[in-house]
């Protein structure tokens, strides 16, 4: 199945409410294949990296994200719901890889809202209107939205290109590298690997860390 047919299919059963059948999604294919877990858990998360969820949560799922990637943006609801029925066990800490056109400015975007106390509902506007600004290496309608979710541009166009932003963007790409992370959204639960790409695989690993003995 092509990446373009799952994007679709998300999409479509993201639509439908988000129910429990999202849960369900490519029921049919390939058992979850999981590699050894990651041993350098410092190219995982790294200390302002962006979060939901309790810190003490029996399940880190890390998701390397780019704000322009419609995959991501049909994934985002999921993993939301999949938090919302294992609220105490799940974290989940978002990477930035920018991989398309628009992508670096819509996370030097989100970056300033992280430093304003903003992030979580700028996050959200931004990717409602990924559409209008995919193609747009300004991301002007990102900018729009966010500004009407709260984000106070002139004090983020002031540290917009800074070098703190500019180190962290960087230090995101060189963790990817090192992960062998070349698409976006790639999944680590726990430091393992999601190879099976899917709504159901990443719930069935996450199941299967939550239920694991400590």
């Amino acid at each position: 199945m092509s990446r373009r047919t799952l994007v679709i299919a998300i999409t479509a059963v993201a639509v439908i409410g988000f129910s429990a059948a999202a849960f369900y999604y490519n029921r049919a294919t390939t058992p979850v294949q999981v590699t050894a877990p990651v041993q350098d858990s410092s190219a995982l998360v790294r200390f302002n990296s962006p979060s939901f969820g309790p810190a003490k949560a029996s399940v880190t799922v890390v998701e390397f994200f780019d704000p322009s990637c419609e995959s991501c943006r049909a994934f985002y609801p999921i993993v939301k719901q999949m938090m919302a029925k294992h609220p105490d066990d799940i974290r989940l800490v978002l990477r930035d890889v920018p991989l398309h056109v628009g992508s670096e400015q819509a996370i030097r975007l989100l970056e300033t809202a992280r430093k304003q106390g903003v992030y979580p509902q700028v996050l959200e506007a931004v990717l409602e209107s990924q559409p209008q600004w995919h193609d747009d290496a300004n991301a002007t309608a990102a900018w729009t939205a966010a500004i009407q979710a709260g984000l106070d541009e002139a004090k983020a166009r002031e540290i917009l290109m800074s070098a703190e932003i500019t180190a962290t963007i960087a230090r995101d790409a060189t963790d990817a590298k090192t992960l062998g992370v070349t698409r976006t959204p790639s999944f680590f639960v726990n430091g393992k690997p999601l190879t099976n790409f899917g709504a159901q695989p990443l719930y069935d690993l996450i199941r299967s860390e939550i239920s694991a003995p400590r």
